[in-house]
């Protein structure tokens, strides 16, 4: 890629982020009320889906389990309902969102742990590299729209436990073919994830001065302390991140004992797939009754200690067969590569807010008076959005963050950081424009 690419691809970002000060910080469009309707919500939902199943299908090379098509699959189904359910506010569902939430960090320790354990690449440039894809966009975010890190809570946790997973294998890292040295670092991450987190008084002397990045005031509902928001969102998934970090490194004993499975004669593989099978649903009825039917906030304090049941019984029912584990729904698999995307897009053309900083309480609206209609309209034009500054980030890295040049990193790095101050600045003062207020 030229210099001359790189330009263009920088103008289209920058074009792309007035998009979102136009529909977010002025009065050229409208906004409309949220409203939910359970027969709508699943109607979208299974007519996405059938289109996937019917349209999309493809098969892997190499069945494996739990292989890359079949996990963005699964980030793009959560993604689509996860989206659906901060556009149609359908509260009823708050507990399955945690959930996916949840199955999104596991992925975090998951991949990541599969990537370091395989490769042993732990260079500043490929550490760089996933620092960029996920905090590029946000950082940009925050500082044209002059929103705080935390209104995007997502970014922060994936960039924690991304941390966290880096340093576990990197910290003597010729000690990870050691199956007693890898079992204790995983068992220090945990115990380390436990003091830091369980108890609270070390949690807000870690984080206290960091406030200025994690600290978050709701505008709607302001309160004294700015570290709650960051403290119960990381805390709901402090631990399903080491969850995913053991299953990678058990993956390949799993896949050798659905190996074994698959050479058993036909009958028998037919009567330990249904105890398989039996023993899976009988847990996941008792998950459903004593776990995931709690009230929210009683669901929340069990949520940290369960969430590894439901995301596991799913692994084990999505890779049961051979035919399963080969075949994903591709449309599925290009939502789950932009999920990050999605996720921040939809705050200021998606969705929309009446108030600097705060959550989204309403509806973007192109079409007022029309609903479905102003649905297609935006959610069209949010999606291509969201696919093109998926590609942005990634062309953009490719140029900015080498893999193994850290002097042109570092010097990338200062120019960036001149380049963001400088951006500030502007957004500062288009915050304060009156005019653009009054349009």
């Amino acid at each position: 890629m030229d210099c001359s690419d790189t330009l263009l691809h920088m103008v289209e970002f920058g074009s792309i982020l007035v998009w979102f000060f136009m529909c977010d910080r002025t009065d050229l469009f409208w906004q409309a009320e949220k409203w939910y309707n359970r027969d709508m919500f699943w109607f979208l939902f299974l007519c996405l889906t059938l289109v996937a199943l019917g349209s999309s299908l493809q098969p892997v090379r190499t069945p494996l389990l739990l292989n890359r098509p079949q996990t963005e699959e699964w980030k793009g189904w959560m993604q689509v309902l996860f989206l659906l359910y901060h556009y149609f506010e359908a509260r009823e569902l708050y507990n399955a969102i945690r959930i996916f939430i949840a199955g999104y960090v596991w992925m975090t320790g998951f991949g990541n742990f599969s990537y370091y354990y395989r490769t042993g690449d732990f260079s500043i440039g490929r550490f760089c590299q996933m620092m960029w894809r996920l905090n590029f966009l946000v950082i940009f975010c925050c500082i044209v729209l002059q929103n705080s890190y935390m209104l995007y809570y997502i970014c922060p946790m994936h960039t924690i436990f991304t941390v966290f997973v880096y340093a576990c294998l990197g910290i003597a890292p010729q000690l990870n073919k050691s199956p007693v040295w890898m079992w204790t670092k995983i068992g220090l991450s945990l115990g380390a994830i436990f003091v830091l987190w369980d108890m609270k008084p070390v949690f807000y002397a870690l984080w206290g001065p960091f406030d200025w990045l994690v600290g978050y005031t709701d505008p709607r509902k302001p309160g004294p302390d700015r570290l709650h928001e960051w403290y119960f969102r990381s805390g709901l998934d402090r631990y399903i991140w080491i969850w995913g970090m053991v299953c990678a490194y058990i993956h390949p004993t799993c896949m050798k004992l659905l190996n074994m499975i698959e050479e058993l004669p036909a009958f028998r593989q037919l009567t330990v797939r249904a105890l398989v099978l039996s023993v899976t649903a009988l847990l996941g009825w008792v998950y459903y009754v004593h776990i995931y039917s709690l009230p929210k906030l009683e669901y929340n304090k069990v949520h940290p200690y369960t969430s590894w049941i439901p995301l596991t019984l799913w692994c084990v029912v999505r890779n049961i067969t051979p035919k399963l584990r080969t075949y994903s729904a591709r449309l599925y698999g290009w939502l789950g590569c932009i999920t990050l995307e999605t996720y921040l897009c939809q705050f200021h053309i998606w969705l929309h807010s009446d108030i600097a900083d705060g959550q989204p309480k309403y509806l973007l609206s192109l079409l007022p008076g029309y609903p479905m209609l102003n649905f297609a309209l935006v959610t069209g034009l949010y999606v291509f959005v969201s696919n093109r500054l998926f590609h942005l980030t990634n062309e953009l890295k490719d140029r900015i963050v080498p893999h193994d040049d850290n002097r042109c990193l570092a010097r990338n790095i200062i120019q960036m950081l001149l380049l963001g101050a400088f951006v500030f600045g502007i957004g500062w003062v288009l915050e304060r424009t009156v005019v653009l207020h009054m349009v």
